[in-house]
């Protein structure tokens, strides 16, 4: 087996850190959940300890596959190849890990997903399909939306905690029951949280990550149904977008759901361009 796993993220960043940052794109939300983690403390995610691991296709090659799991989320795998997806679900089922869950690029996430239904007998049973998306040149909003984006604040933590839960249950993601309050207000407390304003009422909001290896992501993205229809999301990603340029990154990321064709058209005509395709599967 040429994968190493580990429970020390100190080991992680220095065997896996620069194959994360050599592929920015593919694998934002590992350089996500890794910069969270060490800017957070090991528990930022949960109570459970994370776990990682790096795979080398010889033992004196560079990393070339890496995954991280912060229980009680998905396992997230970066960009790999089949086979080290394969030997993966084979080192955990002997390691005797639990996998709930598994997300990634499609077909790293679909071998794994195969591999592990022989390893350990399980079902699976796809849970999502996304699209990842890079940002070419940005294009303001045509027409522009009505209002105005500005940072979210405190005093905006209470809406945004049931929004953040509207957008989870809507977009059928993270873990039910999950308490968002933690990261709303982490977010807002490192400015990460921008919403549109229009006559004096917030009518939507939109993440933006740290900038991390020059990539930093657009995400979550809502808004209520009542204010819909209005171009307000537009509105907040391309300004979260430009926001996120103005802060120095090189790429800036979205995903979308493949299954609502509203969003992938309002962010390829905001400048948004395909990388990858995505899947996140259960096990069952």
């Amino acid at each position: 087996m040429n994968w190493t796993l580990s429970s020390s993220l100190d080991d992680f960043r220095t065997h896996a850190g620069e194959f994360l940052a050599a592929h920015p794109a593919e694998n934002t939300v590992l350089l996500t959940l890794v910069h969270n983690l060490a800017q957070s403390g090991l528990h930022v995610f949960g109570e459970a300890d994370p776990w990682f691991g790096w795979w080398r296709p010889a033992p004196d090659a560079p990393v070339a596959g890496a995954f991280c799991r912060t229980p009680p989320f998905p396992l997230r795998l970066s960009a790999m190849p089949p086979e080290a997806a394969a030997e993966l679900a084979t080192a955990l089922a002997k390691a005797g890990r639990e996998v709930p869950a598994v997300g990634g690029g499609t077909v790293a996430a679909r071998t794994f997903a195969e591999a592990w239904e022989r390893e350990t007998g399980v079902a699976s049973a796809v849970k999502s399909n996304e699209r990842l998306y890079r940002l070419g040149e940005l294009t303001d909003p045509s027409p522009l939306p009505r209002g105005s984006v500005r940072l979210a604040t405190e005093a905006e933590a209470d809406l945004l905690v049931d929004w953040f839960t509207a957008f989870v249950a809507e977009a059928e993601v993270g873990i039910p029951g999950e308490n968002h309050r933690p990261t709303v207000e982490r977010r807002i407390a490192r400015g990460g949280l921008h919403v549109w304003e229009h006559e004096g009422r917030v009518v939507s909001f939109a993440g933006v990550s740290d900038v991390i290896a020059g990539m930093s992501r657009i995400g979550p993205v809502y808004t209520p149904p009542q204010h819909r229809g209005h171009g307000y999301a537009s509105g907040v990603v391309a300004a979260g977008s430009a926001h996120a340029l103005a802060s120095g990154a090189a790429e800036v990321l979205l995903y979308t759901d493949l299954a609502n064709p509203t969003s992938n058209s309002i962010y390829q005509k905001l400048g948004y361009r395909p990388v990858e395709d995505c899947v996140s599967i259960d096990f069952v």
